[in-house]
Formats: C-alpha cells, sequence, structure tokens
C-alpha cells in the first residue's frame, strides 16, 4: 500500500512558491501556455494547485501529478518573474515527493532502478536494440531514421538519429595526452553523457581531440555513468539519482576540472548538491564535484582562455551562415550565452547571424517530447520560423537533445540547414 504523501521536498522550496503573488506574467512567456492557454499550463497554475495541496492536507494525485509533468522545466518563467519565484524547483520538489509515496512506475522503474545506474548492462541493452533499428526505425535521409507506427505512443514519424555503430566508450582511450612533447596544461575528466555515446560519437571524440590539441590531457572513465537528469529531475526519483551521483563524483576524483558537451548533463551534474544532498558529507563532496564541472564552450573560453586564432573552422563551413540557439539548459540554468557566441564569431570565412528569441526553448525537454509530442512539435514550430528567418545554413546548439529535436523540426518542414553541435564546426 502506497504512503502517504509529506511533501518534505516542497517544504524545503517553499519560499519558491510563497514568492508568487498570482500576478499572471507567467502566462505571457510560458511556452506551453503560449500553445494551450489553460491555467493548468503555467505557472500560477501550478503553484495554486500546490498552495491547495498542502493547505487541505490532500493527496498527491494523478490529476496533480499531470499538471506537474506538463512543464518543460525551461526557467522561462523564473526568468522574467518580477517576484523571482522559481516555480520549476517547486515542481521537482512536487515530483519527488509523489516517488517517496508512490514509487515509480513501470516501465521507468525497470529504466532508472536496473539500466541506467549500471553504464554496462545499458550500453549492452542499446547495442541490442541497434541492431533492430531497421525494423522499427527506417532511414529517411542519411543516418537519420524515422519512428514506425508502432512506436506511435513516442510521436509517429518523428525523424531521430540512429544508434550509432560503435558506441564512444569503445572508440577512445581511458588517458588521452596531449601529441609528441607538447606541454600538459591541465587533466580534465570528459563526462560523455548517454546522447553523445549512443547516438553521436564523433562528436565526443572531436572534444578529446580539440582538447588534447591544446594542450589539456583528457580522462575518460568508462565506469562513468548517465548524469541521472532523467531520474531525478524528470521523474523526481531523488533515491535513485542520488546512487547514480554517488559513482559519477567518484569516477571523476582526480581532475582538475570536468568538461562536458551536452547542456543538459553538464546542468544536472552541477545540480546534485541543490537535489540529492542529503548528509553534510554528500554535500561538501557534490558541491566540490559541482565546482569542476564545465560547459566545453565554457572551458574554452574561460578556463583555456584560447585566443580566437585557435578555432578554425572545418573547410565545408566556408562562405555558410551560421546562427545558435541557446539551450535552455546553458542559458537560463547556467548562464552560459556569450562564449558559444565569442568561438563561432572567431571562424575565419563565415558569417554569423542572430535569430530572433535564440533563447525560445526548443520544445525537447526530454522525456516531455515523448508524452507530448505534438505539443512539442508546435512549440518548435516558432523556433524553427525564427531559424529559417535568419536564412542560415547551420543551426549550432550546445546540447545533443537540442540537436534531435532540432533535426526532426527541421526535417519535418524539410528546410535546407544543417543542425551542428558547436564542437562540430571547429577543425
Amino acid at each position: 500500500m502506497a504512503k502517504k504523501t509529506e511533501f518534505e521536498q516542497i517544504k524545503k522550496f517553499e519560499d519558491d512558491f510563497n514568492r508568487c503573488t498570482q500576478c499572471g506574467y507567467c502566462t505571457f512567456w510560458c511556452p506551453i501556455y503560449q500553445e494551450e492557454p489553460i491555467e493548468t499550463s503555467v505557472a500560477r497554475g501550478k503553484v495554486s494547485a500546490i498552495r491547495k495541496l498542502l493547505s487541505a492536507g490532500g493527496d498527491y494525485d494523478e490529476e496533480i501529478a499531470g499538471q506537474m509533468d506538463r512543464c518543460m522545466l525551461c526557467l522561462t518563467c523564473a526568468e522574467h518573474c518580477s517576484a523571482k519565484t522559481n516555480v520549476p524547483h517547486v515542481i521537482l520538489a512536487a515530483k519527488a515527493d509523489k516517488v517517496r509515496a508512490k514509487g515509480v512506475s513501470f516501465p521507468q522503474s525497470l529504466v532508472f532502478k536496473w539500466l541506467l545506474p549500471r553504464p554496462a548492462l545499458f550500453g549492452r541493452i542499446v547495442k541490442f536494440a541497434s541492431w533492430f533499428q531497421w525494423i522499427f526505425m527506417p532511414k529517411t535521409e542519411g543516418t537519420i531514421r524515422h519512428l514506425s507506427f508502432f512506436l506511435s505512443a513516442m510521436g509517429k514519424g518523428r525523424r531521430i538519429p540512429q544508434i550509432a555503430p560503435r558506441f564512444l566508450k569503445q572508440t577512445v582511450a581511458e588517458v588521452n595526452k596531449p601529441p609528441g612533447k607538447s606541454k600538459t596544461k591541465m587533466k580534465v575528466g570528459y563526462f560523455i553523457g548517454c546522447a553523445t555515446n549512443f547516438i553521436f560519437p564523433e562528436l565526443g571524440e572531436r572534444i578529446i581531440k580539440f582538447l588534447t590539441k591544446n594542450g589539456v590531457e583528457v580522462v575518460v572513465p568508462k565506469g562513468q555513468g548517465c548524469c541521472g537528469a532523467p531520474v531525478y529531475l524528470g521523474a523526481g526519483d531523488f533515491d535513485t539519482g542520488r546512487k547514480m551521483a554517488d559513482g559519477n563524483v567518484k569516477m571523476f576524483g582526480d581532475v582538475d576540472y570536468v568538461v562536458s558537451g551536452c547542456a543538459t548533463c553538464t546542468s544536472a551534474l552541477k545540480d546534485y548538491a541543490k537535489f540529492l544532498a542529503d548528509t553534510p558529507e554528500r554535500k561538501e563532496a557534490f558541491s566540490k564535484f559541482g565546482d569542476k564541472v564545465k560547459d566545453i564552450g565554457e572551458f574554452l573560453a574561460d578556463v583555456l582562455k584560447l585566443p580566437p586564432a585557435a578555432y578554425q573552422a572545418r573547410s565545408e563551413l566556408r562562405n555558410k551562415t551560421i546562427t545558435w540557439h541557446d539551450p535552455c539548459h546553458l542559458n537560463r540554468y547556467l548562464g552560459i550565452k556569450d562564449q558559444p557566441r565569442q568561438i563561432i564569431k572567431s571562424l575565419e570565412g563565415t558569417e554569423y547571424k542572430e535569430m530572433v528569441r535564440a533563447d525560445w526553448c526548443c520544445g525537447m525537454a526530454g522525456s516531455f517530447s515523448t508524452h507530448y509530442y505534438d505539443l512539442s512539435k508546435k512549440i518548435a514550430d516558432k523556433k524553427v520560423e525564427t531559424i529559417e528567418a535568419t536564412q542560415a545554413d547551420i543551426v549550432a546548439t550546445g546540447c545533443p537533445g537540442c540537436m534531435i529535436q532540432l533535426i526532426d523540426n527541421t526535417m519535418r518542414r524539410k528546410m535546407p540547414v544543417k543542425v551542428m553541435h558547436l564542437m562540430d564546426l571547429l577543425e
């Protein structure tokens, strides 16, 4: 029998929802509310629901759970709130309280508790699935596939990159030193992330090569696992997320920095201390670890401080126009906005063009785009229109999740634009 919800986590963030004045300014900014103007879809409505829940001493039922799930946690509401209310914090806490009381439903429980915390086993399962992707994900163009009818719950016809024939962990050494007699400036750990490992391994190889070429020793622990974002940020399973965090912190003990090419991973790793620290010891360990974590663009610009001449565009990008999409986790969560633009603008022979509302959420938001695919497409349409208006040849970004969403929606509209990661631009 499920335990009654005690709202232990919500109360930790009580100050966040008490700040809300119910002014409704969030309705002007929420990407979801812009597509479905329903009160329960916006931050103000979610705060009202939680206040009623606490005052009435009620239970966290499926209706409340559905309201909390219908949020991309993009932080747009918090960014524009005059009262500085951070409703996404409250939503995460509410999800955590629900999981503590009612557990995680199947099949999420299988994935979260048995697969994601076991990197080797998870890799074998993904490899097994890759052998059959020609059945459930027929090819459309190059390495892009689309989901068949019987996978319509995940978005019928959705275009996604195929699972790579060889994963990054299989192709790179655990220790990668600068070439020849080059002086080693520092030692960093490279956090791969699931999407880079299984779908974009060439991105990881490019990051490692670029860093070693610039005097950085790169350690790639083979025992590192998922960052935990789908588990503790997406589903609210803090207990499982905590175990995953313990493992990752242990893997990256002896390095100067931990670098990631995924905005979501970077944000999730840095937030271990905020959401998962349940003891003073964990608080200290997670905080020290979080301080080391850097996005790759931030690391190059602010830590290595490479000069503009260090960035050379790949030859095939000459005379191309590039625009930039700000991932929510990079811009609003981490405050990283200028660094990737500085790098792109350094690329000789290319033109940079800023899009309108470059920080508008693309609608991916992890499992949100799976559960609410049609809604995520409507949100993506606004983003794609702004990309199209730039007439850019390339839209670059710093998050593999955003890349998957942008590939799907630009191809859906038959746009002649290529989606690339920041590091894919560099020679």
